[in-house]
């Protein structure tokens, strides 16, 4: 064990207590020294970044003097229909229109089993409310041989209705019914079918097989179709559509895609009896003037040949030595009239014309009408659907045929209220 002396162990203390000194100023100085770094550096970023900040804005106030900022705006986004434009044209036009087709159900007069006269339902169709007052527009054929016609509304009501007048010549009738003082009745306005284009979209409304105010849509497929609806009635310039016609829409109005009507629905060609894309409508120009005088005189006023037609046959023309077999035979002419002043000749021959129970009198040797205005007049039809549009004091050109040639004859139609019953008789 080493010993050591006083003076040597105060000298070892102080000697340790210099070197801790020593020690601690060395690391006081060494952290100052870092203190001074971390500041001037901070301090050295400081100015960089605000040296950046002002060449950022200056480039800033460059740019806005040469490219000045423009306020963008944004459109707002329209909203999104859910329905074509298809789609949204044939709901205005229902919306706007179906409240105004009406249907149209009749009871007739039949006979039972014991031959006792029994009331039996008829026919069904549709129409169209012209006027507020409760005048509807629909086919002859709809309410034929009724006893009792019933109008029924979209909102489920029904009434009596009664016949104005009706022309069978071009298969429109004007019906009536009179609604409550205040009930407001929607009605559909006429409309232009001589502006009409083969291709544009038609709509029809009505009741087919009972199914009340169906909507089908088409387009036209030809317009000026002459189309023979009975044995003595043509109707010409008919517009032909492929919108879905079937039994119950007759009657009932073709329309536009403004909601306007154009034709009025009266036929289809079908071997099924439904519709097959053949459908055949009255024009509203038509329609329009047949309404017009239903209303005013309670039947049309056309201009008439006072003659008595008789339709041509092929045993009429042996066995009067004819060359031709077709076109009127002028039986008669009444006298003083106007195709008496033109120079319309009558037959001179009587002879008996027609079954031996039901035998009637014609006269040979007159003139055989051939054609009127350009149309060739082949039939009775023909003869009074040339006339359809004709009105009294109008003027036309008639080709007759006499003395084995044809002939032009100028004559004013007679003024005569007629409807196509009492046109004359054809045998």
């Amino acid at each position: 064990m080493k010993l050591y002396s006083k003076q040597q162990m105060i000298k070892n203390t102080l000697t340790g207590i210099l070197a801790g000194a020593i020690c601690a100023s060395a690391a006081f100085f060494a952290v100052q020294k870092n203190l001074k770094s971390e500041n001037s550096e901070k301090t050295s970023q400081t100015q960089t970044g605000d040296v950046q900040n002002q060449q950022n804005s200056e480039k800033a106030e460059f740019v806005e003097e040469v490219l000045p900022q423009k306020n963008i705006v944004t459109p707002a986004a329209s909203p999104v229909s859910q329905y074509t434009q298809d789609e949204e044209q044939n709901i205005f036009v229902y919306e706007k229109c179906n409240e105004a087709v009406v249907n149209i159900t009749t009871q007739v007069m039949g006979i039972n089993w014991f031959l006792e006269p029994v009331v039996q339902d008829g026919g069904s169709g549709s129409g169209s409310i012209i006027d507020e007052r409760g005048y509807v527009v629909t086919n002859v054929h709809v309410i034929s041989k009724a006893n009792k016609i019933n109008i029924s509304l979209a909102d489920g009501t029904s009434y009596p209705g009664t016949v104005i007048g009706k022309d069978i010549e071009s298969d429109i009738a004007v019906l009536k019914f009179d609604p409550p003082e205040n009930v407001k009745l929607k009605t559909i306005n006429f409309g232009d079918s001589s502006t009409l284009k083969v291709g544009q979209k038609v709509i029809a409304i009505g009741n087919p097989f009972a199914l009340e105010r169906t909507m089908t849509t088409g387009i036209i497929s030809g317009l000026g179709r002459p189309i023979q609806e009975s044995a003595n009635v043509i109707i010409r310039n008919m517009i032909q559509t492929d919108a879905a016609i079937n039994p119950g829409n007759s009657g009932g109005p073709l329309l536009d895609t403004k909601g306007r009507m154009v034709g009025i629905n009266t036929m289809i060609i079908s071997n099924s009896g439904s519709s097959a894309g053949i459908g055949f409508a009255v024009p509203v120009s038509t329609a329009q003037r047949v309404v017009n005088d239903l209303l005013k005189y309670g039947k049309v006023r056309r201009g008439t040949i006072q003659i008595s037609p008789v339709q041509m046959t092929s045993s009429i023309a042996q066995y009067a030595g004819l060359k031709i077999n077709y076109g009127i035979l002028v039986s008669q002419v009444k006298e003083g009239s106007s195709a008496e002043k033109a120079g319309i000749l009558g037959g001179t021959k009587p002879v008996q014309y027609g079954s031996r129970f039901n035998p009637s009198t014609i006269y040979l040797g007159g003139d055989i009408i051939t054609g009127i205005d350009g149309i060739n007049i082949r039939t009775y039809a023909d003869y009074t659907s040339a006339l359809e549009s004709k009105k009294p004091n109008d003027t036309v050109t008639v080709t007759v045929f006499r003395n084995g040639n044809f002939e032009k004859i100028k004559l004013v139609l007679d003024g005569i209220d007629t409807d196509s019953e009492s046109r004359g008789t054809s045998l």
